[in-house]
């Protein structure tokens, strides 16, 4: 049986049509092909680069099996001969990248594949399909901490996330961004990540009162006990709450918080809040979910709303305000020779490139310079080497540590980029070489 989400049938068919002209013309030389994201989405002042871990797990595993070999040779689209190349078809280049959690910007190659072309061709798809959606929601879990610093974040969008690959790497790219946790079991399960989860309301409907859905949920869960206060009347389940606490402590039970999913968020939590507090319930947190976004954390955490943690789901698994990235895979460079696109508005820069970041004395990114491969800049250089021969050069990063260096490029954007609203873009400046390499490839493929 195909496995979906392994196969290279998992791809445009015209990367397949490709593949067969270029073997039937022999063009199998050295091909460079970049990732990049030619404009940032509206409202976004950056992106932070996640997914490389599954593309490169997707180019190690690369080949055709049997059965799909066969589908090759029943659609009747191929000649004979094609189905044969493709089951000896395994990715033997190299990729370069920027690490995972590194910040960018527009223009900036995060991927370099350098490869045959067959094999640099056929992997374009799905590495796009990968590198985009895990970069968007990584970016969105980034603005969403920039606003809530110090905030507990989950994240809660699996049933909304398109399908169950999109949930996991969503899960995923979260936590690179920040977030704290997951309510996805199988995410948790997978990449290590903290699970979280309270209750639905259907458990407080299952019962005939509140109290004793509390009560049930307390001494089902005691190491865990977080209440959903708003099915019917929100204040009025506080107070319930505030008289069930001695009880269940008695019982060595803590309610540890309560959750709040609807109404007037920041009303609902100024009220709870003087109503725990009053019944010496202080150290129970407020948590808050329900279609909430950068952007509705911001307007409640201006409001001055006493909420700890905020579970957020449909806005950040499906990055609902910019919900793609204008990105491309395109090829720079073919049997040694630089190759640049020059049309209307999606014209690219040639060549291998390297990006080189700089930083002033407190440490702050003051602007990028984006260059030939070999033509050294001072700045760190963000690309590196992370495959070759088809094989990693190094261990996987822990995800811990991809979130680490997120926080830290976090920190060190400029002030203005860390706000949610439009303000100066940051400065990325094309290298003269680089513009002298592009000016002769025009020269070279302008018509007389």
């Amino acid at each position: 049986m195909i496995d979906p989400l392994k196969s290279p049938l998992l791809t445009d068919l015209y990367q397949l049509t490709m593949l067969q002209a270029y073997f039937e013309q022999g063009m199998t030389e050295t091909a460079v092909f970049e990732f990049f994201v030619r404009r940032l989405p509206p409202n976004r002042a950056f992106l932070v680069a996640a997914g490389l871990e599954q593309a490169l797990t997707f180019l190690e595993n690369l080949r055709f099996s049997d059965e799909e070999l066969d589908w090759v040779r029943a659609s009747g689209r191929f000649s004979k001969e094609f189905p044969d190349e493709l089951a000896d078809l395994r990715f033997t280049g190299e990729v370069h990248a920027m690490s995972e959690g590194t910040v960018f910007f527009a223009n900036e190659p995060i991927l370099r594949v350098t490869a045959p072309l067959p094999e640099a061709q056929l992997v374009e798809s799905r590495l796009i399909n990968i590198l985009n959606h895990q970069t968007l929601v990584a970016t969105k879990a980034a603005r969403c901490r920039l606003v809530a610093p110090g905030k507990l974040l989950v994240d809660f969008g699996m049933r909304r996330a398109h399908g169950a690959e999109a949930a996991l790497f969503a899960a995923r790219a979260s936590f690179i961004g920040g977030f704290d946790g997951t309510s996805n079991v199988l995410a948790s399960s997978m990449y290590g990540m903290p699970p979280y989860g309270t209750m639905a309301h259907s458990f407080i409907q299952a019962h005939d009162t509140e109290e004793a859905a509390f009560e049930h949920f307390g001494t089902a869960q005691p190491d865990n006990v977080t209440l959903l206060i708003d099915t019917y009347d929100t204040e009025a389940a506080a107070t319930k709450v505030m008289q069930l606490a001695p009880k269940l402590k008695a019982r060595g039970v803590t309610i540890r918080a309560v959750r709040i999913d609807s109404g007037d968020l920041a009303a609902h939590a100024k009220q709870v809040r003087a109503i725990l507090d009053a019944g010496g319930l202080k150290d129970v947190r407020i948590f808050s979910s329900g279609s909430l976004d950068e952007y509705t954390l911001a307007d409640l955490l201006g409001r001055s709303a006493p909420i700890d943690g905020f579970g957020i789901g449909t806005h950040l698994d499906t990055s609902a305000d910019a919900p793609y990235l204008d990105c491309a895979y395109k090829l720079m460079e073919y049997a040694g020779t630089p190759r640049r696109k020059r049309s209307e508005g999606k014209a690219t820069w040639p060549g291998r490139k390297q990006v080189y970041r700089r930083y002033d004395e407190n440490g702050v990114m003051t602007g990028d310079i984006l260059t030939i491969e070999g033509d050294s800049q001072t700045g760190d250089a963000l690309l590196r080497p992370v495959m070759h021969a088809g094989k990693r050069v190094a261990p996987a990063e822990s995800l811990a540590d991809i979130r680490a260096r997120c926080t830290a490029g976090l920190q060190q954007l400029p002030a203005h980029l860390k706000h949610l609203a439009n303000g100066p873009t940051y400065p990325v400046t094309i290298a003269p070489a680089l513009q002298q390499m592009a000016q002769a490839v025009d020269r070279r493929t302008t018509p007389n």
